[in-house]
């Protein structure tokens, strides 16, 4: 074993050989939408973004299904596996079975398999002092798919939010190896300033992320400031109070969303600031519209994460 559970990264690495490990994770989660189809494509994106963080590439993926027989159509649960074999088809991975359980509430989501060189691992620890801190995909999601549920978020908010979720971190993950990145994760459930203190307190350094610079999806910052937040926001604020600083100039909206937890987010990389512009500017060449420089790191303060 290459990577374990010490720096909470976000997938395990078995080295097989020299050339060659293998990279294992799971995800599962109750539906955060209402169309079964989507949900499946969200989950499995949300899956495989684990694999790309590693900079690996997904190979099988197992289905894991909890199902309430009898309360609800076994149509449902069929949408719902061929939204998630569609994702793993686009990835270039099979589906090769799973298992499923009777449960009083629907779950789903997958267990993936990648490889990857031993030597081209990217982990979420190894940021370096000076390191630009560049972000892949915009923040929001759980605002925004909370206020859905309470029927609050505009159609594009809601569309938007959707095709976030849905896309894949493969054209990232792909662009993000082809820099000298030296640390990497993808914003999942402890939201931005989670994984950010993840990856700063196993690097030794203080993160700094501005908040003027993060990519928003449309809506998040008007339904974060009118309410629409998840349990999640509170439990990460609970969770982070003692390692996180925020500037009192942060409006309070901003701050909810990066606190935020993510489903199927963007990657989180950090790189030397010489070769950050160029990333970002490959990045959205290559489709990634919403990529953008959000920080940089310093020398370890008193904390291991700033919003300013």
């Amino acid at each position: 074993m290459i990577v374990g559970t010490e720096t909470s990264d976000d997938a395990g690495v078995f080295r097989l050989r020299p050339d060659l490990a293998i990279v294992n994770t799971v995800d599962f989660f109750t539906p955060i939408v209402d169309d079964p189809y989507t949900f499946g494509q969200v989950a499995a994106a949300n899956a495989l973004s684990d694999i790309y963080a590693m900079g690996a590439e997904p190979k099988t993926a197992l289905n894991i299904v909890a199902f309430p027989k009898g309360k609800m159509a076994i149509e449902v649960l069929g949408q719902i596996l061929q939204g998630g074999a569609e994702r793993v088809r686009e990835a270039g991975a099979v589906v090769i079975g799973g298992h499923s359980i009777i449960d009083e509430e629907l779950k789903y989501g997958m267990a993936v398999t990648g490889v990857v060189h031993p030597d081209r691992v990217i982990r979420n620890v190894g940021v370096k002092r000076g390191d630009a801190l560049v972000l892949t995909k915009p923040l929001g999601t759980g605002i925004i798919t909370t206020a859905l549920k309470r029927r609050k978020a505009s159609r594009d908010s809601v569309r938007a939010t959707i095709a976030s979720m849905i896309a894949l971190n493969q054209v990232a993950s792909s662009v993000m190896r082809q820099f000298p990145v030296h640390a990497c994760s993808d914003v999942t459930g402890y939201g931005l300033l989670g994984h950010a203190q993840e990856m700063a307190g196993g690097s030794g350094v203080t993160i700094v992320l501005e908040a003027a610079r993060l990519p928003l999806l449309p809506g998040a910052r008007r339904l974060a400031e009118q309410g629409s937040l998840t349990g999640g926001c509170k439990r990460n604020r609970d969770y982070l109070k003692d390692k996180i600083a925020v500037d009192r100039s942060v409006r309070a909206g901003l701050v909810e969303i990066a606190l935020d937890p993510q489903t199927s987010g963007g990657l989180l990389v950090a790189l030397p600031q010489d070769r950050a512009v160029a990333m970002v500017a490959t990045l959205r060449a290559n489709g990634i519209s919403a990529a953008a420089l959000v920080g940089y790191a310093t020398d370890r303060q008193d904390v291991a994460v700033r919003l300013i």
